[in-house]
């Protein structure tokens, strides 16, 4: 039977297509991500043409602040996390393309050509500088049709002011985003090393997809994602958290935690968490204070030379509440580093810890389970 191709409404087909002209493509651009941007490039592009005009003076031949510094304001301040708006893609952008664009005046005079050769070699040299900063351009460009003022300053043109604008610009968005919360310059993602020292992958790392399927995915498109591969690594693995979370989301940490929890306090001995490691065959202790609230964990690794009468050694614990969803600690748990994490409640009182084998169990039970109801979990502290 050959079965007709569904019908579209053409009109409704046409109108959905102009309104996605406008719609916004950025991941994550919401209206309070903008407004916060549009506050930064007022505060920005302010700031930096009163603290040039003071550090330059009020000289008529000399601009306080170029056009692309307009450009620039917009990718440090809307988009902090692209590669191309980073402290060095700004700054060297911007400069290495001014040098290019008076390099390019003196040794060529035909300003059409000039226009375009400036352009062209300023994302050459930024290329292969890694300062790619699509400002870049127009600072190139400005330096071939900026007129008398441009001419006459020469090479001080992308020294004063590009430069200066932009050390300022930038100086300014590491405060700006420091007071609104944000990470900047922006740090990618590391992608984990084995913390067992051998050429493994980390567990969570051996299955599923790996850079190699990235880059070849990337290669497929034949696009220039505005997205570092470690960021993009970063995302699709938290795609793939996200999923698991909407399939299993409903079991929590407390469905699974064990509840007798072996805890000691900060006052006792090495020898004797090491006592109540090995007679509980445990590889973690929450360590409590004088109000039972936790402090941090102790194991048998930082155990294992210290003194009998020593001083616990209190490393930071991993916790959780006990409503948190059970799956999402899949990641600690799998980074090799942590084998326990501390179910806590509001004042940090010890409810509850979830080891290794507690999710290993639960994960086990729930493949032979048609719904996550009825899922159990696993017996172990630290195992």
């Amino acid at each position: 039977m050959i079965v007709a191709p569904p019908q579209h409404d053409a009109h409704k087909t046409g109108t959905a297509s102009k309104f996605q002209l406008f719609a916004p493509i950025l991941a994550g651009a919401t209206l309070k991500e903008r407004l916060i941007g549009c506050l930064g490039a007022l505060i920005g592009i302010c700031l930096t043409g009163l603290v040039c005009g003071f550090v330059m003076g009020q000289d008529p031949h000399l601009p306080l602040i170029v056009a692309p510094i307009g450009a620039s304001a917009v990718l440090l301040f809307a988009v902090p996390a692209s590669p191309l708006a980073q402290p060095w893609s700004i700054v060297g952008g911007n400069t290495i393309s001014a040098f290019v664009g008076v390099t390019v005046t003196m040794l060529v005079k035909d300003p059409a050509i000039a226009i375009g050769l400036a352009v062209a070699l300023a994302i050459l040299v930024m290329s292969l500088t890694r300062s790619l900063h699509p400002p870049g351009g127009a600072a190139a460009l400005t330096a071939v049709i900026g007129g008398a003022a441009v001419s006459r300053a020469g090479f001080w043109f992308p020294l004063v002011p590009i430069a200066i604008n932009s050390l300022i610009l930038v100086a300014l968005g590491m405060i700006f985003h420091r007071l609104a919360g944000r990470q900047y310059p922006h740090r990618q993602t590391i992608t984990p090393v084995n913390t067992h020292k051998t050429a493994d992958p980390p567990a969570a790392f051996r299955v599923g997809f790996n850079t190699e399927d990235i880059d070849a995915a990337i290669a497929s498109l034949n696009e220039t994602l505005d997205i570092s591969r470690a960021d993009l690594d970063a995302l699709l693995r938290q795609v793939e958290l996200q999923a698991l979370l909407r399939q299993r989301g409903d079991l929590s940490a407390a469905d699974i935690m064990s509840r007798d929890v072996v805890t000691v306090t900060r006052d006792a001995t090495a020898d004797e968490a090491r006592a109540l490691l090995l007679d509980h065959d445990i590889r973690t202790l929450p360590v409590l204070d004088g109000e039972r609230r936790l402090l941090g964990t102790v194991g048998l690794r930082e155990l294992a030379a210290m003194a009998p009468d020593a001083h616990l050694p209190v490393s930071e614990a991993a916790t959780a509440r006990p409503s948190d969803p059970a799956i999402g600690l899949l990641p600690r748990l799998t980074d090799g580093s942590i084998h326990a994490v501390v179910v806590v409640d509001d004042e940090r009182h010890v409810v509850g810890i979830i080891s290794q084998t507690d999710l290993l169990a639960t994960l086990a039970k729930s493949l032979s389970q048609t719904g996550p109801t009825g899922l159990m979990g696993g017996h172990g502290q630290g195992i």
